[in-house]
């Protein structure tokens, strides 16, 4: 019986006679062998539980490798193509037309076009769709707008070569894969949970992609990382090409803006504003950091402020974050996808050829259909041209057909002669078509019209085929057109880089104090009432030191039975190589006195180690821990003996080698010990600390990685300088972060003089500077308060040379070169500098550093003196050629003054034999630029005898030697192509 239908009356009747002489009581359950409750178990999970993991594998949770969508995704962009009309369309309306193709809610479908429209790749929004950055979730599907970018509708979309199946009602088709011509998976990402299996493959940056692409189709190697919308710092050094087994870590961007206040302006992937404060303040009450507050400010951008307490570094700080916060996290991708209708495991390299190479068929197919679109249309112009140039409906057996049968017979014999002029033979339905044309059109036709429309077509069809016959080159076009088109909007916002290991026991706070109670033997942060030892974390390691020489490590507890006689208790660093502890013990009982110097480094924990050799009754006579190395001068004073003329000696440690702590160590006496005492405290045997920098983790390091910056005392410091014109100095330390885009990293020096090409964006000129930095904790800007201005050139040589080229109009100028030292005086950083010039400029290029030439003599007996160096303020301190062997008085060198300054001196007649004369390249540097050479002005080299006192020359005539000296040095020293520089303005 129908649903629809009613019941007779005569049927209810009989249907409810009797029912109330029926008891509910009455009624007795089947048998339990009757078949309607007789279930076999087997293969109730082979035909249930796998049909139900199949399904949910294949139409819910895994991408298609074709067009990297999941089912719900692929039905939402169809959806949306259908209702494409260039504006934009309610959710609510867009979720109700997916819904006649997917066969779930409502909701699972507003939340996939949601997830879609925060990608900002794939749909236009409009409203408010959330915020990735604070995990706010959109507004009402009812509020919010959508339509397709046109990203997707240049990329998604091919009707003519998609392939369609049934919706799940059998009422509409729906595409099968869209024909996407991008690697899309790749760009976007996607998660997703199954039954036995999960997807997770990371987003890539869109730039990235398309030169991948590039460089897969011309066979070159190519490697891609993850790019995240959410920015931070990401290390791919264990990804694994995105295959099983592989793994990347993430961190967020945290910035120090003053020593009280660290500031996350980017935050790891998956995460968002609130779980990063709710783990940074989970970690300040379980004390691994010490804070007072944060703030949440963020908007468009992300910016939570972490305000510290007083007195907390704020570089462990940032370390401890990364430690023990959301601040850091490890993602495990896994690229399964769907391909051939199996779950396949792949890599992101394999993933994008893939992706690619499909991309390439698709355009092969476009191809075939336009070329067959644009065959036909020739074939038709063609025909319809000859049809009614030969006038064949004008025939009166055409005019006089009885039938249609007639007409198409008629005029299928009268095109006969042309076929060969034709694509293909000629059927009734292109007759048809003919007879269908009219007559307003064939009045107004134009054969050369016809003509040049035919030529058209067949040069599409040349295209077309080229491009069939080059599709290789033609995709590679095709992905630098949308890079060129789309990429300037994806840039990379993950900065790459090396993690370095943070150790927890390193940066957690001390949050707990520990106790010792020698008597009982226990350690411990619970035994409030005992002997304290020293502040420490919950996360520590404790290294116990006893008399008879053992020791050994534990982790730190509320309370912990350790043993008696504890000499020495403290924390624990592994690795620690500074710190040295000195020994003297007694080898067995009534033995001999040893000492040495040893450091422990990493050993097992609740394992016994012992300092001595192990013989019974030995132990320890004197203990010291030294954190930096140092050594000490002890007093040992022995037991009274008949034997000894002197019981009281005296030993210097620091002459002992540190070796490790099974050494035996030195003699110190073969008699007994009544006592042993501190005489003096020594000094660090260690020296200074080497200290490196390894610019892949932006870190300071002591273990040889990087570059080496030197040898480090504690009063010396790290120079920092960043592109923008920022330095400050800095600690030592392993736990400091580097910030900005870095320039130099190394160990100040005070004396250096530092020489800056800028641009100065207020004045539009070129500048040039030298100075000296001073110490500052916080950074200082040497390039000026605009920060359009920019840094050219940065030097630290003594003798610095620049060379300008000039451009625009001044193009056809010679190049200036310039030597810094005399250019410009050392100033304050805060100076502005001195302006190049005023030519239009191309370039400022560092040349090699002006090398003076040191004064050498041929014998020992030369009795030549120093010339003083001139101290004008624009001069440099350099050092002259060698002087010639001849010697003038302080008279000739008078009257050689008042002679001109053109032509050739004329030497005397002692000279004559004695001195050669050399011709000058230049004329006197004037601001330290080199001039045009004049080839007429000569000058002789001269030495001034040692009877005539320096102090007794003029000082003009000082000076004017001077000037020679650095004159000549400066020729001898010009690299060649230098001649002929021209003046500055």
């Amino acid at each position: 019986m129908s649903i629809d239908e009613e019941l007779k009356p005569d049927e209810l009747n009989q249907n409810t006679d009797g029912n109330e002489a029926l008891e509910h009581s009455s009624y007795k359950l089947p048998e339990t062998n009757s078949p309607a409750i007789l279930h076999h178990l087997t293969g109730m999970y082979q035909n249930w539980f796998l049909d139900y993991a199949s399904y949910v594998i294949l139409e819910r949770a895994v991408p298609d490798v074709y067009d990297g969508l999941k089912p719900v995704q692929r039905r939402i962009l169809y959806s949306m193509r259908r209702l494409e009309d260039g504006r934009y369309n309610k959710v609510a309306n867009i979720v109700g037309h997916t819904m006649q193709f997917h066969p779930h809610g409502d909701a699972s479908i507003a939340d996939a076009l949601v997830q879609l429209g925060q990608k900002d790749l794939l749909i236009d929004c409009q409203g408010n769709w959330g915020n990735i950055f604070t995990g706010d979730s959109a507004a009402a599907s009812r509020y919010i707008e959508a339509r397709l970018s046109k990203f997707a509708l240049e990329t998604l979309y091919s009707p003519k070569v998609t392939e369609w199946k049934l919706s799940y009602d059998g009422r509409n088709k729906e595409p099968i894969a869209l024909p996407v011509k991008f690697p899309l998976l790749l760009v976007q990402g996607v998660e997703g949970i199954a039954v036995g299996l999960n997807s997770k493959v990371l987003p890539h940056n869109f730039v990235e992609i398309c030169e991948a692409a590039e460089h897969y189709l011309k066979g070159e190697p190519f490697s891609l990382y993850p790019d995240f919308p959410t920015g931070g710092f990401i290390d791919v050094s264990k990804y694994n090409d995105g295959e099983r087994g592989g793994m990347v870590r993430i961190r967020a961007k945290i910035n120090k803006l003053d020593n009280k206040t660290l500031v996350i302006t980017e935050i790891p992937y998956g995460n968002n504003t609130g779980k990063i404060i709710d783990s940074i303040i989970k970690a300040n009450e379980k004390g691994k950091i010490k804070i007072r507050k944060v703030d949440d400010n963020t908007a468009a951008t992300v910016e939570i402020r972490v305000h510290l307490q007083a007195g907390v570094s704020s570089d462990k700080t940032i370390d401890a974050l990364y430690a023990f916060t959301d601040c850091e996290q490890s993602i495990y991708p896994n690229c399964c996808v769907i391909r051939n209708k199996k779950p396949e495991f792949l890599s992101i390299g394999k993933l994008l050829g893939i992706s690619v190479e499909h991309t390439k068929q698709i355009f092969h197919e476009e191809f075939l259909v336009q070329l067959a679109e644009l065959q036909e249309q020739l074939f038709f112009t063609s025909l319809e041209k000859i049809f009614i140039e030969q006038r064949i409906y004008k025939d009166q057996q055409f005019e006089d057909s009885a039938s249609q049968e007639d007409v198409i017979v008629h005029v299928s014999a009268r095109l006969q002669p042309f076929r060969e002029r034709l694509l293909r033979d000629i059927t009734s339905d292109d007759i048809l078509r003919l007879l269908d044309i009219k007559m307003v059109r064939i009045t107004k036709f134009d054969s050369q019209k016809a003509d040049d429309n035919i030529a058209t077509i067949k040069k599409k069809i040349a295209e077309v085929e080229y491009n069939i016959e080059h599709l290789t080159e033609y995709t590679i076009k095709w992905f630098e057109y949308l890079k060129n088109k789309y990429g300037e909007k994806y840039p990379r916002r993950t900065e790459i880089r090396n993690f370095e290991t943070i150790v927890a026991t390193k940066v957690v706070e001390a949050n707990e104090k520990l106790y010792i109670n020698r008597e009982e033997g226990f350690i411990g942060t619970a035994l409030k009432k005992d002997e304290f030892v020293c502040n420490c974390s919950d996360i520590d390691d404790i290294i116990v030191f006893f008399k008879d020489g053992r020791y050994k490590i534990v982790k730190v507890a509320d309370k912990l039975f350790v043993g008696t006689n504890v000499i020495h208790i403290d924390v624990f660093r592994k690795n620690d190589k500074r710190t040295v502890y000195n020994i003297v013990y007694r080898d067995g009982k009534g033995g001999e006195y040893y000492m040495k110097r040893c450091a422990v480094y990493g050993v097992s924990r609740d394992k016994d180690y012992d300092l001595t050799q192990g013989k019974p009754g030995s132990k320890i006579v004197y203990f010291t821990a030294n954190s930096n190395g140092e050594a000490e001068v002890i007093r040992v004073v022995l037991k009274p003996n008949i034997r000894l003329k002197k019981t009281v000696l005296e030993k210097d440690l620091s002459t002992l080698a540190i070796k490790g702590r099974q050494s035996r160590g030195n003699l110190l006496t073969k008699y007994d010990v009544l006592r042993i005492t501190l005489k003096q405290k020594g000094g660090s045997t260690l020296g200074g600390r080497k200290v490196w920098f390894d610019p892949d983790v932006m870190r300071i390091n002591y273990d040889g990685r990087g570059s080496y910056l030197g040898e480090f005392f504690n009063e010396d410091a790290v120079l920092v300088i960043n592109r923008n014109g920022e330095y400050y100095t800095t600690t030592f330390d392993s736990s400091n972060h580097f910030q900005g885009d870095l320039v130099h990293v190394i160990k100040y020096n005070p004396d250096t003089v530092w020489s800056v090409v800028l641009w100065d964006a207020d004045q539009k000129y070129y500048y040039l500077k030298r100075f000296q930095l001073e110490p500052t904790s916080k950074p200082v800007n040497f390039l000026g308060d605009n920060p359009a201005s920019y840094m050219v050139l940065l030097m630290s040589d003594e003798y610095p040379r620049i060379r300008v080229v000039f451009g625009g109009n001044d193009a056809a100028r010679e190049p200036l070169t310039i030597h810094v030292d005399e250019f410009i005086a050392v100033k304050s950083c805060k100076a502005k500098g001195k302006r190049i010039t005023t030519y239009q400029v191309e370039k400022v290029e560092e040349l090699e550093p002006y090398k003076p030439v040191a004064e050498a003599t041929d014998d020992a007996d030369d009795d030549s003196v120093d010339l003083e160096e001139s101290t004008k303020e624009n001069e440099s301190v350099e050092q002259g050629d060698e002087m010639s062997d001849d010697e003038i008085s302080q008279e000739e060198y008078l009257e050689q003054e008042e002679q001109p300054s053109e032509g050739i001196v004329e030497p005397t007649q002692k000279e004559q034999t004695q001195t050669s004369q050399e011709d000058v390249g230049t004329s006197t540097p004037k601001d330290g630029i080199e001039e045009a050479p004049n080839p007429e002005v000569k000058e002789i080299k001269m030495e001034i005898v040692a009877e005539i006192p320096e102090d007794s020359l003029p000082i003009n005539a000082n000076q004017d030697v001077q000037q020679r000296k650095r004159k000549s040095a400066r020729n001898s020293n010009k690299t060649e192509g230098e001649e002929g520089q021209m003046s500055l303005f």
